[in-house]
């Protein structure tokens, strides 16, 4: 289910409206002699929740505002800006930013440049360049802080802290949007403080605490109250379903939506008003009512075309999707499912990506298509993958240039102890030549030199050879579980190149890929924390069942690898059962109670022979990993092992990977299946 919060900052269109939201009454003030600020005050209210009001009043001001002083042109310049993009005139509205920028720049004006590049941010968001967005919004921040603008300040710090959030990092962005709340009271103008609270209360919701956040939202609630703003007042409500949402109250969630729309409505807000039946849409699938879902979703589709906003569309034909195919209307759903997801490998959001096809999987096996479900799997996968090596690539960058600095600390420290030496000599020299019957004495004070030196260098290599086992260590480990990881085994698996040799007909090694069931609802409802204690617990129990000798390896996520290079040829049924067994009897505690899991598992013997020649190690472990997928697709808590092939001369190994159940149905494949205990996950009590 996929609905659409998006960030306050990244399409700016909440926190004020003015109490009457008629163009004329801005526009008028030309003519009875209203300062321009005071009228671009007006319009920036409307501009906030209909910006298809605000442009035209800003189109008829333009030579007005273009040529009006710095502050004026620079507030001009941001307010047209922000309506252009809102409105989709996403080339305009950058032009009109970059002269924001250069004004700035040019007159030297930190207010102008400030404004100038918080807007630059916001459009950046909205195009899903983040490491850009945030660099722009932090380097606002930073010049704001030295202006006198306090609207300017607040806004900076409040979009700050959101950066934050988005980076995960919601220690800072809690501390950014705690200050800023701070602020906003001490200032005292209902609309800053609805603004830094309305933030606040997102937050708790990204932070698992929607208690907290609503709780936050009962005091923005009665600043709102204060301004008579509707705008204000939907922007509340649609921060309310969020936490609603997280807090599993959906009946609350649906009731704050109906009541933000009605707002919405009222004031003309159409942008506003799209977001909100997407997630009337959202709202509607979490309580299985699939008609209502598909009903809104439809509307959504209209008028995100309507507004060019094709991320909101998206969003849309995903729920339309997922309520078709709840429907019986399995093709259509399919389409529009597969419509939304072109839709995200164009915008290369590839972490959203990889929710809507968890999602899309688990749809697709409800309704029975496994197939279809097969291949949403490994769609995930392959993404999962791409951003793991990613994250590898850079801890090992990082790791690059952790030692990199190290290095040039330790040549400075030898380049120092270098000097000392050679000034040691040239004294040395000078006292020879001038006082002979010193030369025991100096000798003597060479000797010792020397030896201290010696120290040193010992003392240094010591050091560094410590240094470079820590840094080999953190090279190949996980720093969770504290076991190998998948860099590793890729290395060790190279420095195999004619595979493990024959071990006879008695013996073999094995393959064991191991994945934790519903680790995701773990993750949902007790939070990270809990899941990062689960696979702490899970790698320790693998180190108890099995071997020293064996090779376990986290794998990516909550997957495990484990490579046993020696194992009697009969046994690998054993250890699988061991395996299920021993992690279903795995207590984990975690707050007033504890937690169970279980595992599925996919194995095979290595090397496996196959068309006359030993399969190569990578095509093992894909084929171990359609075995887990088996695992899986049956009913979880289960263990799926290749045992070989009817005939390993004229098997097929390219026929067998498109479908290995067929190929066991076929008997072209010899599976055992070993059953583990069941056990549901649950929190036991204390």
């Amino acid at each position: 289910m996929f609905a659409a919060l998006h960030r306050a900052f990244a399409r700016p269109r909440s926190f004020a409206l003015a109490a009457a939201l008629c163009a004329a009454s801005a526009l008028a003030g030309a003519a009875d002699g209203t300062p321009l600020g005071e009228r671009l005050a007006d319009i920036r209210e409307v501009n906030r929740f209909v910006p298809e009001r605000a442009l035209p009043m800003l189109q008829a001001i333009e030579a007005e505002g273009r040529a009006a002083p710095l502050a004026e042109r620079a507030e001009f310049l941001n307010q047209l800006a922000s309506a252009q993009y809102v409105l989709g005139h996403n080339e305009a509205a950058l032009a009109t930013t970059n002269e924001l920028i250069a004004l700035g720049r040019a007159q030297k004006d930190t207010v102008a440049l400030a404004k100038g590049l918080l807007r630059m941010g916001y459009i950046e968001s909205g195009e899903h360049r983040l490491a850009e967005s945030h660099r722009l919004i932090r380097e606002a921040e930073q010049l704001a802080k030295t202006t006198k603008d306090f609207d300017l300040r607040l806004r900076t710090i409040i979009s700050s802290g959101e950066t934050y959030g988005e980076e995960g990092n919601l220690p800072t962005a809690l501390d950014r949007l705690q200050t800023a709340a701070a602020l906003a009271r001490q200032g005292g103008d209902p609309v800053q403080i609805v603004m830094a609270l309305n933030s606040l209360a997102s937050l708790y919701g990204m932070l698992r605490d929607p208690e907290a956040g609503l709780k936050v939202l009962e005091e923005a609630t009665a600043a709102a109250l204060k301004t008579n703003s509707p705008g204000r007042m939907a922007t509340l409500k649609d921060t309310e379903y969020g936490l609603a949402i997280e807090a599993r109250q959906y009946q609350r969630a649906l009731k704050a939506l109906q009541e933000a729309i009605a707002l919405e409505r009222k004031i003309g807000a159409h942008s506003m008003v799209a977001y909100s039946l997407v997630n009337l849409s959202d709202c509607y699938l979490k309580l299985h009512d699939y008609r209502n879902a598909a009903n809104y979703a439809e509307q959504t589709i209209e008028a995100a075309r309507k507004l060019n906003d094709r991320g909101l569309e998206i969003t849309a034909r995903l729920n339309l999707g997922q309520a078709y195919m709840a429907l019986g209307r399995l093709l259509e759903g399919k389409r529009h499912i597969e419509a939304g997801l072109a839709g995200y490998e164009d915008l290369g959001d590839k972490p959203e990506l990889q929710v809507v096809l968890v999602e899309y999987g688990a749809a697709l096996e409800r309704a029975g298509d496994l197939a279809g479900a097969l291949h949403a799997y490994h769609r995930e996968r392959k993404i999962s993958n791409e951003l793991f090596e990613k994250r590898r690539q850079q801890a090992v960058i990082d790791l690059q240039e952790k030692y990199e600095a190290d290095k040039k600390q330790r040549q400075i420290e030898l380049l120092r102890s270098e000097n000392q030496t050679k000034s040691a000599e040239l004294d040395n020299r000078r006292l020879q030549q001038r006082v002979w019957w010193l030369l025991a004495v100096v000798f003597a004070l060479a000797s010792a030199v020397v030896g201290l030196l010696y120290r040193k260098v010992r003392h240094a290599n010591a050091a560094l050879h410590e240094k470079n086992r820590e840094l080999k260590q953190q090279s190949v480990r996980d720093p969770l579980t504290a076991l190998y990881n998948r860099r590793h085994f890729l290395e060790f698996m190279r420095g195999l190149p004619g595979g493990p040799g024959d071990l006879g007909e008695e013996q073999t090694g094995a393959l064991f890929l191991l994945d934790v069931d519903h680790f995701k609802h773990i993750n949902d409802s007790h939070g990270h924390a809990a899941g990062d204690a689960v696979l702490g617990a899970i790698a320790a129990g693998l180190r108890e069942i099995l071997r020293e000798t064996d090779m376990i390896v986290r794998w990516g996520g909550e997957e495990f690898l484990a490579y046993l290079p020696i194992i009697p040829r009969g046994g690998l049924d054993e250890v699988a059962q061991r395996i299920l067994n021993g992690i279903a009897s795995i207590r984990v505690p975690y707050g007033d109670g504890e937690l169970a899991v279980n595992v599925s598992i996919g194995y095979a013997p290595y090397p496996i022979m196959v068309g006359g020649q030993v399969l190569p190690w990578e095509r093992a472990v894909n084929l171990v990993d359609m075995a887990l997928y088996l695992a899986k697709s049956h009913g979880r808590n289960r263990a799926y092992g290749v045992r070989g092939f009817a005939d390993p001369e004229k098997a097929c190994i390219d026929e067998i990977e498109q479908n290995l159940e067929r190929a066991w149905r076929a008997g072209q494949v010899d599976l055992s299946v070993v059953l583990g205990e069941w056990k549901e996950l649950r929190i036991a009590s204390a």
